[in-house]
């Protein structure tokens, strides 16, 4: 995955939220990753959907798929690995489907909280040391890296502990990844100085961008002003509404817009896209905005 000079490049949104408008239950310890096992059809359907809207990436739906969760629905390790290949194959089929232009396929890493369903990838400090959590992500990146991604995307990582694990493998593995932390203001997750954070990938060939993903819109800027080491930034916030987990319910104003990606375009971001409760036509939008002369596959049908 190379950026051209000055381009902008268009992420895809939330894979979970279409799933859940196709009527598809998702309260699971796997999240959307029960879909590789459940529903594929539907994962590379969601694919299409965002690459026809004007996404020039298209995130896979591993995000939440680890070798203990898949463990616990009764899969082997064998059939996890296929799994894990598979969310990478569905989501090269969207982009054969769509043949349009400059697409790329991201490998999803969550961080290791996600894997336990339990809220903890929005805190970190998980009790594990930076060694022991590269032990645990190893064998999930060496696959997802020989599945045949353009990149993986080390996504929603709350601690800088485990960002650095993660760097650590993927510069031993010696394949390219972004890295993207959750925040809250200025501060990863786990409270760490946002702008110490992104330091763990400055000199890391590897790391090909660096930014935030699933936090509010209006964090954004902020943190591109902190992301500033020598590589590409990447944002792809929430709609701006919130999760009530005890009523299971969103709630509060959607912030998310193009007019907003704009902006965080005109502040040094390369990558721009969306994730909880950003949808394709919020992506259109994004496009519209970022890449005005461009049109995207729909507009052009």
């Amino acid at each position: 995955m190379r950026l051209a000079e000055n381009s902008v490049v268009i992420s895809d949104g939330g894979l979970a939220t279409e799933f859940e408008a196709r009527g598809h239950d998702l309260w699971d310890p796997l999240w959307s990753a029960r879909l590789l096992v459940d529903a594929p059809w539907e994962v590379a359907a969601v694919h299409a959907a965002y690459f026809r809207a004007g996404a020039n990436i298209a995130t896979t739906v591993s995000y939440q798929a680890s070798f203990e969760g898949l463990a616990a629905r009764g899969v082997s390790r064998d059939d996890a690995v296929l799994l894990l290949r598979r969310s990478v194959e569905l989501a090269s089929q969207a982009r054969d489907r769509v043949n349009a232009g400059d697409l790329w396929i991201a490998a999803s890493v969550g961080p290791y909280g996600a894997a336990l369903a339990d809220g903890s990838e929005y805190r970190g400090r998980y009790g594990l040391s930076v060694a022991e959590l590269a032990r645990w992500h190893r064998p999930r990146l060496e696959v997802l890296a020989d599945a045949g991604a353009d990149v993986l995307a080390l996504e929603t990582i709350p601690d800088s502990d485990e960002a650095e694990a993660l760097v650590n493998v993927v510069h031993q593995l010696g394949v390219p990844a972004w890295l993207s932390y959750t925040i809250d203001g200025t501060r990863t997750r786990a409270g760490q100085p946002l702008a110490d954070a992104f330091t763990v990938a400055a000199g890391v060939p590897e790391i090909v961008a660096v930014g935030i993903n699933c936090c509010a819109p209006d964090d954004v800027l902020s943190a591109i002003a902190l992301a500033d080491i020598g590589k590409p930034v990447i944002v792809y916030p929430n709609s701006g509404e919130r999760w009530d987990g005890r009523r299971r319910i969103w709630v509060g104003p959607r912030r998310f817009c193009g007019q907003l990606a704009a902006q965080w375009v005109a502040a040094g971001a390369r990558i721009v896209g969306g994730c909880c409760r950003v949808r394709p036509a919020d992506i259109a939008e994004v496009r519209r905005a970022c890449n005005p002369c461009e049109k995207s596959v729909a507009d052009s049908q």
